[in-house]
């Protein structure tokens, strides 16, 4: 049985579950680990898997959906074009689902808004500017004509910022339904959130826990108000990603944890303006991933480029 999260409604009038499971394992692969992990999370009430062609794990994603005994219909399966994909949006397609082996993907997303050349592995290769008639336009219009094939029933894209959606959107014969980000109470993006609604688009959280950071189960506030519910903080931080109207998708492979993560609690409106004002504590305004250099590039690209508001080290600047 479906697990009773809300259920948010796209641009499009596609149904998606608030709540999935996010794939990535920390690193390419996974495989067996992946199926188990996603065989688990579906038999636990799970309805929403999100994975990518960079992931390396759609076979396995895939066959955990096949093998589940659940109807095809009732399960909402994300992937991505990767950033080597730019160009080439057909053929990715094509090669992200035969891997799933599904007759359809209920999203694709643009991955990142930049094209990286492999050289030689991925995500390590050089990306090539941004320029002032960048690349993801052209990618964009491509994934428009997947719509027509009918084998995939939204499109939308990931990482992209107030800047890169303004250049994207007035090339838009079909609106992005979602813009998956990374997003948590450190960085709550409240003003791309406020930007993307205005223009009937979903902000998707990844890493909403901070991938193995640990400051949401430290912090005194997020410990005080799971404690008032008999909650985890990761239900508290889960359940506010929720009550903001955001799509939240956290990855565990712990049976404990993956039922937690899809219990909600219903947080006060004290609650949420305390997690709201979390990222204003000293030092707390930013992102708790690793793929930011000290130059202050990501994949390739400047925080200028991508239109991110940041330092060294991912720190917001304010």
């Amino acid at each position: 049985m479906a697990a009773p999260v809300p259920v948010f409604t796209f641009n499009n009038g596609v149904k998606v579950p608030s709540i999935g499971l996010g794939c990535w394992m920390g690193y390419p692969g996974g495989g067996e680990a992946v199926e188990e992990m996603c065989k688990t999370a579906l038999q636990t009430g799970y309805r929403h898997l999100d994975t990518a062609s960079g992931y390396h794990n759609e076979e396995h994603v895939g066959r955990a959906v096949r093998e589940s005994g659940i109807p095809r219909e009732e399960i909402f399966v994300v992937t991505k074009l990767p950033p080597w994909g730019h160009g080439k949006v057909q053929e990715h397609f094509d090669a992200s689902l035969k891997a799933l082996g599904l007759d359809y993907i209920d999203l694709y997303l643009m991955h990142w808004p930049q094209e990286i050349e492999l050289e030689p592995a991925p995500w390590t290769g050089k990306a090539t500017p941004h320029g002032e008639n960048p690349k993801f336009i052209q990618t964009w219009k491509d994934m428009e004509k997947l719509l027509e094939t009918g084998k995939v029933k939204s499109i939308g894209v990931s990482n992209f910022s107030i800047k890169t959606l303004k250049e994207l959107l007035p090339h838009c014969t079909v609106v992005p339904v979602t813009n998956q980000v990374e997003l948590h109470p450190c960085l709550p993006s409240s003003d791309l959130k406020a930007f993307c609604e205005e223009r009937g688009i979903i902000l998707t959280a990844y890493s909403p826990l901070g991938q193995g950071q640990t400051v949401f189960f430290t912090d005194p506030d997020i410990k005080r108000i799971a404690e008032k519910h008999d909650a985890t903080p990761a239900q508290v931080v889960i359940s506010w990603g929720v009550q903001r109207r955001t799509i939240i998708i956290p990855k565990s492979a712990n049976p404990e944890r993956l039922k937690q993560n899809i219990t909600l609690v219903q947080l006060s409106d004290e609650d949420m303006k305390t997690l709201d004002e979390l990222h204003k504590k000293p030092g707390m305004h930013r992102s708790l991933l690793e793929y930011h250099t000290e130059e202050g590039t990501v994949y390739g690209w400047t925080y200028e480029e991508l239109g991110w508001s940041m330092g060294k080290g991912g720190v917001v600047v304010e």
